[in-house]
This record gives C-alpha cells, sequence and structure tokens, in this order.
C-alpha cells in the first residue's frame, strides 16, 4: 500500500501576510509617480517655509550674540558721553569706526560706549506680566460663561462677535484708544500700567476664543456624569471640566503672553521712556520694553545703535522663546497626569 504524501499545511498568517510596506505593492506606475512628485512638493514647501526663518534666527544670533553680556542685560541704558570710556587700542578703533587708521602705535582715542538693556528688560517683564494678570483671568471667565452658561444665547453670540472683532483689529488702534482714554482723558500719564492696558486688550480676545475651543473639548459625558451625582454647574465646571482643559487652557494663555511681549506700536504711546533700572521697575512711571527700545535704536542712529539693537532683539526672541517652552513643558505635564 503506498503511502500518501500530505502536503504541508499554511498557516493563516501566511496566506494573509501583508507586504511591510502596503504603499509599494499597492502603487504602481502612474500613481507611484504622483505619489513621489506630491511627496517631494511637500518637503521642499517645508524647507523655504523654514529658510526665511532660519535666515532671520541667524541673523540675529550673529550680530547680537557679540553684544549679549550680564552687564548688557543688567547695565542703565546709556545716553550721555559720561557712559562711555577712552579706548585707544587698534580693535577698539576698527569695532566703532571703521575708517579710521590705526597702523601706529599712536592710534587715536576713541570713547568706547557701554551698552546696556537693564530697564528694557526689567520693563519687558513688569509690562508683560501685570498685563497677563490683567487679560487671562478675565478672558478663562469670559470663556467659562460662553460654554458653560451661555451656549448658544443672543448675549453669547454678541460677545463671540465682538471677541473676534477685536482679534482682528490692529495693535496700534489698541495704543491709541489707550493714550487717549487713560493718558489724556483721564491725565495718568505715560507709565508702565498704561501699556499693560493696552497689551492686556490685544491679549484678551485670544484668551477668550482658545480657552472656549478648549472648554468645548471637554466630553459632555464628564459633565453629564457630575450632574447626576448631584453637583451644580459652578462646582462641575470648577472640579471637572477646568482640571480637564486646563493644558489647553496653560497653553492658549501662554501664547497669549508671548505675543504680547513682542508688540511694538501699543507701547510707543502708552510707556513712555526709562533709561535707568530704578525707574523702570515702577508700574505707574514711565518705563520702557525690549521693542520700543529697538525701534528706538534704530530711529536714533549712531555707531553703537545697532549693536545695542540687535542685542535687544536676540534678548526679546530668547525671553518670547522661554515664555513659548514654558507653555509647552506645563501642557505636557499636565496632559501626562
Amino acid at each position: 500500500m503506498t503511502a500518501t504524501t500530505v502536503p504541508p499545511t499554511t498557516s493563516v498568517a501566511d496566506r494573509l501576510k501583508v507586504p511591510s510596506d502596503v504603499r509599494v505593492s499597492t502603487i504602481k506606475g502612474a500613481r507611484f509617480a504622483r505619489n513621489r512628485i506630491a511627496t517631494g512638493a511637500m518637503a521642499a514647501a517645508f524647507v523655504l517655509a523654514m529658510l526665511p526663518l532660519l535666515f532671520v534666527m541667524g541673523n540675529v544670533l550673529i550680530k547680537g550674540g557679540d553684544v549679549i553680556s550680564p552687564k548688557f542685560l543688567t547695565r542703565d541704558i546709556p545716553t550721555t558721553a559720561a557712559a562711555t570710556e577712552l579706548k585707544n587700542d587698534c580693535a577698539t578703533v576698527s569695532k566703532y569706526d571703521p575708517t579710521a587708521s590705526c597702523k601706529t602705535s599712536a592710534a587715536p582715542k576713541i570713547a568706547e560706549p557701554k551698552p546696556g538693556i537693564g530697564p528694557a528688560v526689567v520693563g519687558t517683564l513688569i509690562t508683560t506680566l501685570l498685563s497677563a494678570a490683567l487679560a487671562i483671568p478675565l478672558g478663562l471667565l469670559a470663556a467659562i460663561y460662553l460654554n458653560e452658561y451661555g451656549k448658544r444665547n443672543r448675549l453669547a453670540n454678541f460677545i463671540r462677535f465682538m471677541t473676534d472683532v477685536m482679534t482682528g483689529v490692529p495693535s496700534i488702534v489698541m495704543g491709541i484708544f489707550i493714550y487717549t482714554l487713560w493718558v489724556l482723558q483721564f491725565g495718568q500719564g505715560r507709565s508702565a500700567l498704561a501699556a499693560s492696558l493696552a497689551l492686556a486688550c490685544l491679549m484678551l480676545p485670544i484668551v477668550v476664543r482658545s480657552s472656549e475651543e478648549m472648554l468645548r473639548l471637554v466630553p459632555n459625558a464628564l459633565r453629564e456624569g457630575s450632574a447626576a451625582l448631584g453637583s451644580r454647574t459652578w462646582k462641575t465646571t470648577l472640579r471637572v471640566v477646568l482640571p480637564t482643559a486646563l493644558p489647553g487652557l496653560v497653553s492658549g494663555s501662554m501664547l497669549a503672553v508671548a505675543r504680547a511681549a513682542g508688540e511694538t506700536a501699543p507701547v510707543l504711546f502708552t510707556i513712555g521712556a526709562a533709561n535707568t533700572v530704578a525707574a523702570a521697575t515702577t508700574v505707574t512711571g514711565q518705563s520702557t520694553t525690549l521693542s520700543f527700545q529697538i525701534y528706538n535704536l534704530i530711529t536714533n542712529g549712531g555707531k553703537i545703535s545697532p549693536q545695542m539693537a540687535w542685542g535687544a532683539a536676540l534678548t526679546l526672541i530668547v525671553l518670547v522663546m522661554v515664555l513659548t517652552t514654558i507653555a509647552r513643558t506645563v501642557s505636557a505635564r499636565f496632559t501626562m497626569r
């Protein structure tokens, strides 16, 4: 009796084996070529979008990096010849007067400025923190009303409409409004408080709209579960909704703060001009900011002013990056929890 050979059984996994890259096996011919072209076009678009950013960052870093130092960030802004010291070495002469000749040892003496931007750093921190203290709580309360209480009634729709209008208003209009109302009408004068009011007007619509969107993303099942346990709306909002939406609320608020820190137009009319760190620490007196000093240094001219402007620009970029990084870190930490 002849033995029959049984063919080896093929497993279901072998019969249903899927290629490692589905695109290679299913996209062929013209479709494969179009896919490659589209992928290359997207990569090229990304590179083109990054080139201006890299150019700006590199230019600011190269021109402002030579000026940045601990003394530059803490010294007062020089205004007179008393803020300079005489040097007669060739390096100093070539740095501040490229047209001068210093081939001999008897090089002409030149006044080396002692640049500083300390008042602008202090004023930027004060105005930014004060505007955040004014805009963020009010924006969060408005967002809570719109999403948890107002819903789609007439008042809520009107607030949303006015918020959208404020978002599109140019920043210089906010500065003129605070200057006309606070500085001229009320006679309070230019101060860090006036600049904070103008920046708060810019931050408010951003905080409201971003916070409302974050609250809208909270599942309604959480609200319904809390209501089923007998909690009132305010307690549900405080104990359930806000902790769930906290990462998005923090991110939206910090991004609004980062935008306010770099605004120039509103502070031109409202902040004044302080040249010492002691004067910049006052809230009701004249102060200054990094953005204001960049504008002021560039428009005034001089040999040392452009270098100080580049240093102030680099300081402002680093400050905005730090605020954005803090926002992302806090958001990620709360999200993991």
